[in-house]
C-alpha cells in the first residue's frame, strides 16, 4: 500500500426519524439562521419540509428557503443562493435533497465569504478559505457528496461542468434516511446505480496501485449496488436493499475505496461532464453511456484487473465478458448504454470532444487523453 493520510470529519447520522432531530444538530453548532437549500416541491408535498421547520423553530432556528435547484445544478442558482444568504445574513447551509442539491448547497458556502465571482473556485483562479457551515438530510444517494468535500456546478452561460474541493466543504453532520429515499423514481433510481459504480471503477481500473483489500473493498460495494438495484427495481418498498444501497453510495466516495491506492484518476467523469453540461442528460444516465465505451478502450492498459473484475464481480472468464456483462447489466436496469438514448448524435462529436478536451485539462490528465483517445472512446459509444 501506498502512504496515504485519511480525514473524513463528517458525522453520519443513518436510519429512520433522524431527520427530526436536525435542530438539535444545527443548534449543537450554533446556528441561529439558515438558508434552506431544496430542489422540487417534492420535500413539502411529502411532508418533509414542514418536519425539518418545526425541529429548526423548536431550537429557535429560522431559516430562509432557496428552492428549485436543479438535477445538473447551475452556477446562476448558485449566485442566487449567495446573494440571498448575504443579504439574509444567515450562519449556516442546510441541503435537503440529492447530490445536486448538496453540490449548490456546497457553492453557495463556499461563495459566500469570498469577495469574487464564485465561479472563479471551480475555474481555478482562486482558492477556498473559508465556508459557511454544512449541513445535509439526504433525499437520494447516488454522489457521496454527503460525506466528501467535492462539489460540481455546471457554467450555463459557457457550458463548462467543474469542480471544487475543499476540507472548507465536508459536511458537518448528514442525515441519510433510507425511507425517505423511496419516492425516487426507477429511471433515477438506475441512473444513481451507474453514478455509484463509477464512482468506484475510476480508481479501481486506473491505478499504478491498488491493494488486493481495496480491490476486495471495491468488489464488494459494487456487488452491493447491482444486488440491492435489482432488489428495489423487484421491490421499492425493500427498505433493508434500500439501505444497504445508500450506505454503499456513501462509502464508494468518502475516501475510503481509494486509500492506499495510487496514481489513479477520474476519465469517466471528466467525459461525461461535457455530456451534462453541453446535453443537460442527467449525471448517472450520461455514466452508464461512457463507463462501457472507455472500459472498452482502457482495458488492455489493465488486463489483470479487468479480469478480476470480471470473475469477481459478473461470475464470467474475461475481461471483455466483464464489460459486455456490465454493459448488459445497465441495459437491464433501464439506464443507457448509447449516446443516440441522450439524443446525442455523430455530428455533434467534435463539440463535444473540445469541450472533454477542456475538462481533461481541469481533471490533470489531458497527456493521456489526446483528441484522438477522445475520439476513440466516445465512437465506442454510437
Amino acid at each position: 500500500m501506498e502512504n496515504f493520510t485519511f480525514f473524513n470529519p463528517t458525522r453520519i447520522e443513518f436510519g429512520t426519524g433522524k431527520e427530526q432531530l436536525i435542530g438539535r444538530h444545527l443548534a449543537e453548532h450554533g446556528v441561529k439562521k439558515v438558508l434552506l437549500c431544496y430542489g422540487s416541491e417534492r420535500i413539502k408535498r411529502e411532508g418533509l419540509f414542514d418536519l425539518v421547520s418545526k425541529s429548526l423553530s423548536e431550537k429557535g432556528i429560522s431559516l430562509v428557503e432557496l428552492g428549485g435547484i436543479v438535477s445538473n445544478p447551475v452556477i446562476s442558482k448558485v449566485r442566487e443562493g449567495i446573494a440571498l444568504a448575504r443579504t439574509q445574513q444567515v450562519d449556516a447551509i442546510l441541503s435537503v435533497g440529492g447530490g445536486s442539491v448538496l453540490d449548490s448547497a456546497k457553492a453557495i458556502a463556499a461563495g459566500v465569504p469570498y469577495a469574487g465571482d464564485v465561479w472563479d473556485l471551480f475555474a481555478g483562479k482562486a482558492r477556498i478559505a473559508s465556508a459557511l457551515p454544512l449541513f445535509a438530510i439526504l433525499t437520494l444517494a447516488a454522489t457521496g457528496s454527503e460525506m466528501n468535500p467535492s462539489s460540481v456546478v455546471t457554467n450555463d452561460e459557457t457550458r463548462e461542468k467543474f469542480f471544487i474541493a475543499s476540507t472548507a466543504l465536508f459536511p458537518k453532520v448528514s442525515i441519510v434516511n433510507p425511507a425517505l429515499m423511496q419516492g425516487v423514481t426507477r429511471d433515477y433510481l438506475a441512473y444513481s446505480a451507474a453514478d455509484v459504480i463509477a464512482h468506484l471503477i475510476e480508481a479501481y481500473f486506473t491505478a499504478t496501485v491498488h491493494p488486493r483489500l481495496q480491490s476486495r473493498l471495491v468488489e464488494s460495494l459494487l456487488n452491493t449496488i447491482i444486488e440491492t438495484t435489482e432488489a428495489l427495481l423487484a421491490d421499492p418498498a425493500d427498505y433493508d436493499a434500500r439501505a444497504q444501497f445508500a450506505w454503499a453510495a456513501t462509502l464508494a466516495l468518502n475516501g475510503l475505496s481509494y486509500s492506499g491506492a495510487a496514481g489513479f484518476s477520474y476519465p469517466n467523469h471528466a467525459i461525461e461532464h461535457s455530456l451534462s453540461a453541453l446535453f443537460n442528460v442527467p449525471h448517472g444516465a450520461g455514466l452508464s453511456v461512457v463507463v462501457p465505451a472507455w472500459m472498452k478502450w482502457y482495458q488492455e492498459r489493465n488486463p489483470a484487473q479487468f479480469t478480476r473484475f470480471a470473475r469477481n464481480v459478473f461470475g464470467v472468464d474475461t475481461g471483455e465478458q466483464g464489460i459486455a456483462a456490465l454493459e448488459a447489466w445497465f441495459a437491464k436496469i433501464g439506464t443507457p448504454t448509447r449516446l443516440g438514448q441522450l439524443g446525442i448524435r455523430e455530428a455533434d462529436l467534435p463539440a463535444t470532444v473540445d469541450n472533454v478536451l477542456g475538462n481533461l485539462r481541469v481533471f490533470g490528465i489531458a497527456d493521456s487523453y489526446p483528441r484522438e483517445a477522445v475520439v476513440a472512446i466516445l465512437t465506442n459509444a454510437l
